[in-house]
């Protein structure tokens, strides 16, 4: 028996015997070895099995963050530095960055090894659609079958080796030559509607039916302004309607995709005019308006040359703070009320500014107001949002506190994330009192020569129209921040022409006028005072084109980079300014009996509608 260690054979070509050199010599072919040996994996050099190795990896990492988490909070109660560690948590920091090393090494090649192999298959696809070349094979005697060698060192050991060697590698190319001459099916991409094939006929007619959302259009068919246009005309067959008037083209569908709109069908004209300049702060604004009110920019634009003549106006932001109010529910009124000392212990409102502030860079958490009905609790926060308007900022860090006081109240039910206390959108005496978003007071003293020459009136006339009108007037009305002549007006124009939401122009419009004669009753001291102003010059509608170009005319698009904020509270002065430059000219025109005369003439078309529509 022979004992010596077996040695794997050594492919090579057979030496051609000298007797048989001419028959072989024509039918010997290159012989290409397919076989290799199986890789060495990486898993091999674990002292585990894989299984066991990954298990306590996963339950080291997870078991060490719990423990890292519940740590640094007791350190946050505590006001601790939380760069303070001890030798356990300095352990378990090093175990948590080891286990997290180890797992994304081991996942993370596989991941990346997923996405070579994907495109080693794409490139394998492409090599195969390619004409394919018929293989040659070098037989210069076509009537005899071709030989395939492969021969080991044991030439007489292995001849019947030999002839399996032939029978496989013959087989073997068979196969792959009729594999390659197989037809490729070409992979199906399903992410498409079958608009791809479909004409916009039939797809209206699938709107009309219902078998398709007019929501999901723009997804499926991946061009917003087609959408838009297939929209509109299956909603003219529905409806019976016509929208010929609503213009379609002229607008970039896809920049308020999932931002400002949804299903659109056109868009809305609104003349832009410009009012100015406005002399404010020493600097000088031309202020765009849009609206389709006659005879409002031209107002406002003499009452911004009356203030330019009188030397401008100053405005002072009192307040930069955008709120939102939950409502969380106990069993018990007693419950509630032991939340409520809680958050408005001064003690514990460094913990949760920590909390609320992780939500965003701007954000920053500046008081907590608590007011209770029963065993529900109004919980109104209040924090700065840089130079976005804010909700939704403030809305993430509300969400963090109220994950974070879950932990201490689990009997709290959050009922709502706005509770009504915030308030946005409605009249309401907590924002005309507490203020929301920009608080702003703009005054301007307005020369006697001014008045007569510029507003066509007298300081007297003025401050007594003023008493009578927008302070006692509007207290027998009951009105509720609305001590002015028409603010509602001038914001709405620059909150429509700056991308600003024009449902805030409800608190935004909050403002009271006063008048008053100066400098031995020559003079006119004019201001007005506007406690929640709610203006951004990032996100939203500020992001549109035509928004943007007037944001950049009054000098304030986009963020600040040298003063996060700086741009919406300058906007918010301008909108004061103009505020007060509006009230001053259309309280001058009824104190002189111009109003009619300037509203027949500026307010009303002179085109002939009937011929028009004929």
């Amino acid at each position: 028996m022979d004992l010596r260690p077996h040695k794997p054979p050594l492919h090579r070509h057979r030496k051609p015997n000298s007797t048989n050199n001419n028959n072989n010599n024509s039918n010997s072919n290159t012989v290409v070895n397919h076989r290799s040996p199986s890789p060495i994996k990486a898993s091999d050099a674990l002292p585990l099995p894989l299984y066991l190795t990954n298990g306590i990896f996963f339950t080291l990492f997870f078991s060490v963050a719990y423990f890292l988490l519940h740590r640094w909070r007791e350190k946050i109660r505590s006001s601790t530095p939380l760069h303070v560690v001890t030798i356990s948590e300095l352990t378990a920091i090093v175990s948590l960055i080891a286990s997290f090393i180890y797992l994304l090494g081991f996942f993370g090649i596989d991941f990346v090894q997923s996405f070579v192999a994907t495109s080693a298959i794409d490139d394998e696809t492409v090599n195969h659609s390619k004409p394919k070349v018929k293989p040659r094979i070098m037989n210069h005697n076509h009537s005899k079958a071709v030989t395939v060698t492969l021969r080991s060192e044991h030439d007489d050991d292995n001849d019947d080796d030999d002839e399996i060697v032939k029978s496989f590698v013959s087989e073997s190319i068979q196969n792959d030559v009729v594999y390659h001459s197989k037809p490729k099916v070409k992979p199906r991409v399903m992410n498409r509607l079958a608009c791809d094939v479909t004409d916009d006929e039939e797809i209206v007619k699938a709107l009309v039916s219902g078998s398709i959302a007019s929501y999901s259009l723009e997804s499926k068919l991946g061009d917003c302004r087609r959408a838009a246009a297939i929209r509109r005309e299956a909603l003219e067959r529905k409806t019976g309607k016509s929208v010929l008037g609503l213009p379609l083209e002229g607008f970039d569908y896809e920049s308020i995709l999932g931002q400002c709109c949804e299903m659109p069908i056109g868009y809305v004209q609104i003349p832009v005019g410009v009012a100015g300049p406005l002399l404010l702060n020493g600097g000088e604004f031309m202020v765009p308006m849009a609206t389709t009110e006659g005879c409002l920019v031209a107002s406002t634009n003499r009452g911004c040359k009356a203030v330019f003549a009188s030397g401008g106006a100053t405005a002072i932001l009192l307040k930069d703070g955008m709120t939102r109010a939950p409502v969380v529910r106990f069993a018990t009124a007693a419950r509630a009320a032991h939340l409520k000392f809680f958050l408005e212990d001064r003690i514990n409102f460094d913990t949760l500014s920590i909390v609320f502030n992780k939500s965003s860079r701007f954000a920053r958490l500046q008081s907590i107001q608590c007011s209770i009905a029963g065993k529900n609790l109004y919980i109104r926060f209040t924090c700065s949002t840089g130079d976005a308007m804010g909700m939704n900022m403030v809305s993430k860090g509300v969400q963090n506190v109220l994950d974070f006081l879950h932990l201490d109240f689990p009997d709290m039910e959050v009922i709502g994330i706005s509770g009504n206390f915030c308030s946005d959108k409605k009249p309401a005496a907590v924002n005309w009192i507490e203020g929301r978003g920009k608080s702003v007071v703009c005054e301007a003293i307005i020369t006697e020569e001014v008045v007569r020459k510029v507003l066509k009136t007298t300081v007297p006339a003025l401050v007594e129209l003023n008493m009578l009108k927008n302070l006692a007037g509007s207290a027998i009305a009951g009105s509720l921040g609305g001590f002015n002549a028409h603010a509602a007006n001038i914001v709405s124009a620059i909150f429509i022409a700056t991308g600003q939401d024009p449902a805030q122009n409800i608190e935004s419009s909050h403002c009271i006028t006063m008048m008053e004669a100066v400098n031995g009753g020559k003079d006119l001291h004019i201001s007005v005072t506007m406690p929640a102003i709610e203006v951004g010059t990032v996100g939203g509608g500020t992001q549109l084109a035509s928004q943007a170009a007037c944001l950049n005319l009054l000098g304030v698009k986009g963020a600040s980079k040298e003063s996060p904020g700086s741009n919406a509270r300058l906007l918010a002065t301008i909108v004061a300014g103009s505020v007060l430059a509006g009230e001053l000219s259309l309280m001058s025109a009824i104190s002189a009996g111009q109003l009619v005369k300037s509203h027949m003439k500026y307010n009303r078309s002179n085109h002939d509608m009937t011929a028009i529509t004929s």
